[in-house]
């Protein structure tokens, strides 16, 4: 019988750490030069369709209202409108959509990408709003002044150091090893890849018939990540077993280790009984429910907090995985 092979792990080389404000450490992997590059190349592709479409319509509004006196006032009219048009255009469609989608374009999008905040915390507004401001610096401005060389008179040599100008922002994130541009600088962002779920080994032996899921523990090799690593010594979790449960659940739990009454030992007895029912664990409660329900926390929480990081927030069990 042939044997799958394990899902491709990105190079230890394109792999950060982001450590949220609980202190929880969330690995992430940078996204490709080249992914980088096709997802604008979409975008771009889609803004000069929309561009296209927009003049056609003011050209087409605008000659209806000359009433076919399309005279010159008319025409630097249509000119003035269409550049305002566009500015508006490529400015803000980076920053609805990344506002929108949670750090994410229609380009990112196909490509498996997403712009997240490399402090731990979500993506602001104003840092969106000057990321994008910058690609205006970075490439649109000297872009429109080569273009406009014949028509505005300009020098060659203000050619050439627009020229440059876009090739020196264009090359700088070969040059730096997180792969950021100016606005990446700026607004204190990384563009990584969104991680892809896969079957872990042990729930696909199960969906063959090979027995029910044996979840990892501590020192078992680690053939499904939470998406962060647990200390040494503490209990893994499998993506499967950390779904079924969301913040809600984590705020009882969390209020449960902390109450300190005589009937808490009860209690987290109950609790625990009730948690290994529902994600299947094998061989009923561990004997020290203390040190499981706090190791089952601690997943919970970065495991969450992981989904997060990428616009998926699970309010409680009742929403089904992947609700944004």
């Amino acid at each position: 019988m042939a044997v799958a092979a394990p899902p491709k792990t990105p190079a230890k080389k394109n792999r950060r750490a982001i450590v949220t404000p609980e202190g929880v450490r969330l690995p992430v992997a940078l996204a490709d030069r080249g992914e980088r590059l096709a997802a604008v190349l979409i975008d771009l592709l889609i803004i000069t369709g929309a561009f296209v479409a927009l003049v056609l319509v003011l050209f087409g509004l605008i000659t209806l209202i000359a009433r076919q006196e399309f005279s010159s006032y008319w025409g630097s009219l249509s000119v003035a409108l269409t550049m305002v048009a566009g500015f508006l255009l490529r400015s803000f469609y980076f920053l609805v959509f990344e506002l929108r989608w949670q750090g994410q374009t229609p380009g990112k999008k196909v490509l498996g990408l997403r712009v997240v905040d490399r402090h731990g915390g979500p993506l602001r507004p104003e840092a969106l709003f000057a990321r994008n401001l910058m690609r205006e610096i970075e490439l649109f401005m000297p872009i429109s002044l080569i273009f406009q060389i014949s028509r505005l008179g300009i020098d060659g040599w203000m050619a050439l150091l627009a020229l440059v100008w876009t090739g020196i922002f264009v090359c700088l994130p070969l040059f730096n090893r997180d792969r950021m541009r100016a606005g990446d600088f700026i607004a204190g962002t990384w563009v990584v890849t969104t991680p892809k779920h896969v079957l872990e080994a042990d729930l696909t032996a199960s969906a063959a018939g090979g027995g029910p899921a044996r979840p990892l523990t501590a020192g078992q090799p680690e053939a499904a990540s939470t998406g962060a690593t647990p200390p040494e010594g503490r209990t893994r979790f499998s993506h499967a077993q950390l779904d079924v449960y969301g913040i809600y659940e984590l705020q009882m739990l969390e209020e449960l280790l902390r109450k300190n009454r005589p009937d808490s030992a009860q209690a987290m007895a109950a609790v625990c009984e009730r948690i290994c029912k529902k994600i299947g664990w094998p061989g009923g409660p561990p004997a020290d429910t203390r040190a499981f329900l706090e190791d089952y926390y601690a997943a919970l929480r970065a495991h969450l907090e992981s989904r997060m990081l990428f616009g998926d927030r699970r309010a409680s069990k009742h929403d089904a995985p992947g609700k944004k």
